[in-house]
């Protein structure tokens, strides 16, 4: 282990995420099996409806699914983040070393270490048991996309849905995901290129750690207010919420177009789907009140945003200039719409189209 002032135990992280996590649903042997062989074969026979509803099509053999269970999932976003975070790590390593007279000893530095990965592996624990599927764009790996198995047969069973048309239904929104990264040959290195940049921005130094920390107190109520983003309300200045919603706008699109597409598919694919959209609306609905609070505290809520905003957003487009109109949007980093082109989609039309 590393004397820095400050790292993360990933291994724990990982250990911890995987302990925490739980099972999921209790199944047979026979019914794990139908339910990885079902949301295999829906990965398969998404792929096709989805490119000729979004026009937008993948070279072949791009990305493969995979289905997991949630230490799987939690072992997958390790890898990412570790890609993601190590930059961040190395700013905060720096910035507290030029402030320490005499470095931590080999123990106290393990000790951060796992604290700090124990912490890292609660978040990612809480996730592994609410996320139904991902698009991985795995930083410094292969992408992939995941379909977490348990709780996808966790929530077709809460909301009493059909089990073949409910994992159809979330395979077409991966499946979206998939084809909106690997169809469009840039947007996954600018993602990746954004966050990681963000997220070095973001981290203080010791002396706005403490800063911020002053303000703890007066506005950490901030953090529970519906349409916060949570914990980044506290420690975020104007100029970085700026630069936050910019990507956040990205991510809307994202999410917005794959809900606009796994909806759009329709009956004829799967039968039951704006029964099962009614469903899954009732079922965001109904959470707990700590859970709420909870998803607050941590964006989550404003995650949840993302796609209503999104969608409106693409339908909107799609209502004034087609899909091939809209298509435009994977054209560059500069054709995707920015905050407030987000809220007002014809001001992106005029734009892009003139």
């Amino acid at each position: 282990m590393t004397d820095q002032p400050f790292t993360i135990d990933w291994e724990f992280a990982q250990a911890t995420a995987a302990r925490l996590a739980g099972p999921g649903p209790k199944v047979t042997g026979s019914q794990a099996n139908d339910a990885v062989a079902g949301l295999r074969a829906a990965a398969e026979a998404s792929h096709d409806p989805v490119a000729q509803t979004s026009r937008l099509h993948s070279p072949p053999g791009s990305a493969p699914v995979l289905v997991v269970d949630r230490a799987g999932w939690s072992q997958a976003n390790i890898g990412s983040m570790r890609a993601l975070m190590d930059p961040v790590v190395a700013k905060i390593q720096t910035s507290v070393s030029a402030k320490m007279t005499t470095p931590p000893s080999p123990g106290v530095a393990a000790f951060g270490g796992k604290v700090a990965g124990a912490e890292v592996g609660a978040l990612l624990a809480f996730m592994a048991g609410k996320v139904l599927g991902q698009y991985d764009l795995a930083p410094e790996g292969s992408p992939r996309l995941l379909l977490v198995a348990p709780n996808i047969v966790a929530a077709e069973r809460e909301m009493d849905v059909d089990p073949r048309d409910f994992r159809l239904w979330v395979a077409m929104h991966e499946e979206t995901h998939r084809v909106q990264f690997t169809a469009v040959p840039w947007l996954r290195d600018h993602m990746i290129e954004t966050t990681r940049t963000l997220a070095v921005d973001l981290a203080p130094t010791p002396q706005e750690l403490t800063e911020r920390l002053t303000q703890l107190a007066t506005k950490l109520p901030q953090a529970f207010q519906s349409g916060s983003n949570g914990l980044a309300e506290i420690f975020l200045t104007d100029e970085q919420r700026a630069r936050v919603a910019e990507i956040t706008a990205i991510m809307s699109l994202l999410e917005g177009h794959a809900d606009v597409v796994m909806d759009d598919v329709g009956p004829s694919v799967i039968p039951s789907v704006a029964h099962i959209r009614a469903k899954f609306t009732d079922r965001r609905a109904g959470l707990s009140q700590f859970d709420r609070l909870l998803r607050r505290m941590l964006g989550l809520e404003a995650k949840m945003r993302q796609y209503a905003d999104g969608a409106v957003f693409v339908r909107a487009v799609t209502a004034k200039v087609g899909i091939d109109g809209f298509n435009a949007v994977w054209t560059s980093p500069e054709t995707l719409p920015s905050a407030a082109e987000m809220a007002d989609p014809a001001a992106w039309v005029a734009r892009v189209h003139g």
